[in-house]
Formats: structure tokens, C-alpha cells, sequence
């Protein structure tokens, strides 16, 4: 008796520092202290009965939920099953293990969760909103039906959509030159969404105005922050880590084995979180996987939420590391929140590759070609060797010496206009060679004096942006191009569907027609940021 008051006294006296750590959110302390506690219960034996059993079911679930808060998710699901072993309709313990298993991805199974604390506690509210949104995200997960609306039709709310992981029509492969890449198992149409996920770890910052230093100095700091970042991460959570470890370090891809798509589908997780981990982290390796596939959020994806220009987004997505870029993209990324919606840029066909670009496609073949040198490689996609050949590289790199020579912008699209006629350049090539030179073209369409100068000697704003999306896929500054003309008063029904399509392209399959609309009123995209 004397020993089981003994107990009841330390426990409560661990209660209340564990009080005043949750208070200060020291969970790394908080962890140890309840991990203490649990060890003095167990050394007690089962001779405590009922109340011993209570008093370790809400160590277990408390621990639990400061794993969770520190990223620990497996530890946290081992805590939260520990805990209901002993009360298996415990409402806490049930609550936190859905939100584990949604952080995990795992949507049917914390609605199953969800099931049983609603069953032992029906008046609990918290349960049946946290099942609906658990239903909602598993069925986003299995169709890949997004709708962000709501959000961009609030404002851009600080709220950010509730996304579920996705992994649409798509597999990794081989490609032709022995690299991985994704690639599309059926034919899709512009803006269908193929990727959607969560980053491992995101980091952001506001970068100084002023140039050079600071601004250095900044960009330093936030990469170290993310580094240690995904270490964390990577060293609590064995599926994050298997995951890391598929992605290429920076050596001969050739000699990397070509993942099951299957891994980074959230059905997988139950599975690789039952790998053992190592017994630490490979640093060196996830260093060069880090330097290797490490994604910008501000470089050339698609950007809904008006972030401000000094704005820097860093992050590791795993799945759209296999990307590999083209100089005509089949596909797009953007950010909401930590997520990254991979989504066709134009209609793909099934065992097409799925590309993105690394820097501006909108750009001549040797300034491309210099951009593709600072990413260590060179390109050699449909558009360049098209562009390089006997034929026309000579005359584009001839048109384009006289664009930066001071030649006026609609001489260098009439010009290549005529050429183009002369040459019987046909379908995607024209769009190829109008990508090309598109600061002139846009230039000239968003110029009333210019256009007067080209009246019946250049297509229309709509029928080139078509072609330049059918060529390298939506862009916001071709978009940009059309909905000027329209507010100009020169578009109709027919020009408006065309900018619809266009937007899909550019923007995905994941809002409706209201949405879109309001979108192309924004200033972010009138003033083609």
C-alpha cells in the first residue's frame, strides 16, 4: 500500500512538471518525463489494476501527441495503439491517432479511427467534423478532383485548401538517354492534375530589397534551417527516409534501379514505415539528394496566391523529383501551401514523357542552351534539335542577333511570320519557332500603335497563344497576352473559351469557371508576375 501511494505521489508530481512543459512546448523534455513515467508504472507490475492501467494510457497518449508535434509520426502511432490497448474507447487517444494517420496519408484508416470514437462517444462534434474531412481527402486521394474556388474566390485566406496526396496516370521509367523520368500511362487532357503532394519539409523566407549581401546572407540561413529540417524529419520517420533514398544523389542515374510507382502512393506508407530504419541517416547522401532535387517555388511554376517578388520558397517534393525538364513541358507545377500540384500543360498521350521547365522556354535556343549549362546538362528535346537544325538555326539566331540589335518588335514578328509562310512550317513547329521570340509577340499585342502597324500581317493574340500551348505548354505571360486583347474590347465568346482553355493549360483542372475568371482579374496576372 505504502509503495502504491509512493507511486501515486511521483506521478502526480511528474504531472505537473509535464504541466508546465506543455506550457513552455518543450517536447523534447516533455517525451522524457512521460517516458519516465511510463517506466515507473510498468516496474510497479499489474497489481495497481484499474487506475494504474488509466494513468498509462494517458502517458501513452500524451507522449503520442508530443511525437506528433515534433514530426515523430511513426513514434506517435506506436504511442497512440499503446494507449488504447489499455482503453480502447479513449476519445484523446482515438482523436490523435486519426491525426496521425491522416498526416501519414493513410485516409481509410483514420476513418476507421474516427468510426470507433463516434461509436463510444456519439455527442463528440470534434470526431464527426475530423470524419468529414477525412472522407473528403480520402476521395480527393482515390480521383484527383481538386477544387480550390472556395480559396481563391475568398481572397487567398490564410487558411490553404485541404489537399490530399495524389498519384494520378502516371509511372517511373527508364527514359531513352538511361535516366528516370515520369511518364504518362493513358492519354490526358491540358490541365488534368497527375501529381499532387506534400513536401518533406518547406522553407520560406522575405528576402532583403536591396541587393548582394543581405540578401546572400538570408538565403544561407534558410538553407541551413531546411537542412536540419529534413534530417529531423529524415532520422525519425523510416518511410521518409527509404523515400530520400530513391531519389538520384547526383551520380549516373543509369546505375539507379527504377522505383515501383507504387512507394509514393499513400497505400504505401503502412508498408515502408515497417522497414527498419538505418541506424542514422547516410548525411553525405541526403546532402547530394538535397543539392540534386531541391525545387524553388518561385522558379517557373505557376503561381495562384500573389506572393510578394522578394518572396523565397524552398522545399524537397519527392515524387516530382523525377521529373526531368524539356524545352517544350507537357506539364506544369504550382504551390498551395506545402503542397505541389504537378498538373498536363498540354494533352499528353499514354507512354509520353511528363516534363517541366527548369528555366524560361519562353526564350531563343542559345540563351536556353546557356541556362541548361548552369543546370550541368544539355538539352536535346524535340524543340532544340528542331530549332538547332541546318534549316532554321541559322535564320532564328540571325532574327534574334537583330531583335537585340535595337530591330523594332513587330519587324521581328512580321518577319518571322512571312518566314514561316515561306518555309511551310506546320502544327507544333510554329509554335516552337513563336516561343522563341514571345517577348516580341507580346510586345506588339500589348501595343495598340504596334498592332495597327501589323492589322492582317500577324495572327490574332488567341490563335498564337494556342499555338505557343500547344508547343511548350500554358504560360501566365501568354495567358497575360490574350486577356489583354479581350480587355481591349477585342475577343468574344469564342476568344473567351480559348483563354479558358488556356487557363486550364496553365493553370490546372482545379477550379471552376467563376474561379478562373476571378483569377484573370488579379494584378499578379494583368501585370505578368
Amino acid at each position: 500500500m505504502k509503495q502504491a501511494v509512493s507511486l501515486e505521489e511521483q506521478v502526480q508530481h511528474l504531472r505537473s512538471k509535464a504541466t508546465q512543459l506543455l506550457l513552455r512546448e518543450d517536447w523534447g523534455e516533455y517525451i522524457n518525463l512521460y517516458s519516465h513515467l511510463i517506466s515507473l508504472c510498468l516496474a510497479a507490475g499489474d497489481g495497481a489494476g484499474a487506475a494504474l492501467h488509466k494513468t498509462l494510457c494517458l502517458a501513452h497518449s500524451n507522449r503520442a501527441e508530443a511525437r506528433f508535434r515534433t514530426r515523430d509520426l511513426a513514434g506517435a502511432l506506436r504511442d497512440c495503439d499503446r494507449a488504447l490497448e489499455f482503453d480502447p474507447a479513449h476519445l484523446k487517444s482515438l482523436l490523435r491517432k486519426a491525426r496521425v494517420l491522416l498526416d501519414l496519408d493513410r485516409y481509410a484508416s483514420a476513418g476507421d479511427c474516427l468510426k470507433l470514437a463516434i461509436a463510444s462517444h456519439p455527442g463528440d462534434d470534434a470526431s464527426r467534423e475530423l470524419l468529414v474531412r477525412c472522407r473528403n481527402l480520402e476521395a480527393q486521394s482515390r480521383r484527383g478532383r481538386i477544387d480550390v474556388s472556395n480559396w481563391i474566390l475568398g481572397g487567398f485566406g490564410d487558411k490553404c485548401p485541404d489537399l490530399a496526396e495524389y498519384v494520378g496516370p502516371v509511372e517511373i521509367r527508364r527514359c531513352s538517354n538511361g535516366e528516370r523520368g515520369l511518364f504518362a500511362t493513358k492519354n490526358v487532357e491540358a490541365g488534368t492534375p497527375l501529381v499532387v503532394t506534400r513536401a518533406v519539409v518547406a522553407g520560406r523566407g522575405i528576402l532583403p530589397e536591396s541587393a548582394g549581401g543581405p540578401g546572400d546572407s538570408a538565403r544561407m540561413l534558410l538553407w541551413k534551417d531546411f537542412v536540419e529540417k529534413v534530417l529531423d524529419v529524415a532520422e525519425k520517420c523510416s518511410r521518409t527516409l527509404n523515400l530520400i533514398y530513391q531519389l538520384s544523389p547526383g551520380t549516373d542515374q543509369g546505375d539507379l534501379e527504377v522505383p515501383d510507382i507504387a512507394l509514393f502512393k499513400p497505400d504505401a506508407v503502412e508498408q515502408l514505415l515497417a522497414l527498419p530504419p538505418a541506424s542514422r541517416p547516410d548525411v553525405d547522401r541526403i546532402l547530394k539528394v538535397l543539392d540534386v532535387n531541391c525545387l524553388s517555388e518561385e522558379a517557373f511554376s505557376t503561381k495562384i496566391d500573389g506572393k510578394q517578388s522578394n518572396y523565397i520558397g524552398i522545399g524537397l517534393w519527392l515524387l516530382p523529383s523525377f521529373l526531368n525538364h524539356s524545352c517544350s513541358p507537357s506539364a506544369r507545377r504550382q504551390h498551395i501551401g506545402d503542397h505541389a500540384i504537378v498538373h498536363a500543360a498540354r494533352d499528353l498521350r499514354a507512354g509520353e514523357e511528363v516534363t517541366i521547365a527548369y528555366f524560361d522556354v519562353l526564350s531563343p535556343i542559345d540563351d536556353r542552351r546557356t541556362s541548361s549549362r548552369r543546370w550541368a546538362f544539355e538539352c536535346r528535346c524535340e524543340r532544340c534539335d528542331f530549332e538547332d537544325s541546318a534549316l532554321f538555326g541559322p535564320k532564328m539566331r540571325e532574327m534574334e542577333a537583330a531583335m537585340k540589335g535595337g530591330a523594332s518588335m513587330e519587324e521581328t514578328v512580321m518577319r518571322l511570320e512571312e518566314g514561316m509562310r515561306r518555309w511551310e512550317v506546320k502544327g507544333k513547329q510554329k509554335g516552337f519557332l513563336r516561343a522563341s521570340i514571345w517577348p516580341a509577340y507580346a510586345s506588339v499585342y500589348g501595343s495598340e500603335r504596334l498592332m495597327r502597324r501589323c492589322v492582317r500581317k500577324i495572327p490574332v493574340a488567341a490563335v498564337v497563344a494556342e499555338s505557343v500551348a500547344e508547343a511548350v505548354g500554358g504560360d501566365e505571360r501568354v495567358l497575360k497576352a490574350v486577356l489583354g486583347r479581350m480587355k481591349k474590347g477585342c475577343g468574344d465568346v469564342a476568344e473567351m473559351e480559348k483563354a479558358m482553355r488556356l487557363g486550364r493549360a496553365t493553370y490546372g483542372k482545379i477550379m471552376k469557371r467563376t474561379a478562373m475568371k476571378a483569377l484573370f482579374q488579379l494584378p499578379l496576372l494583368n501585370n505578368g508576375i
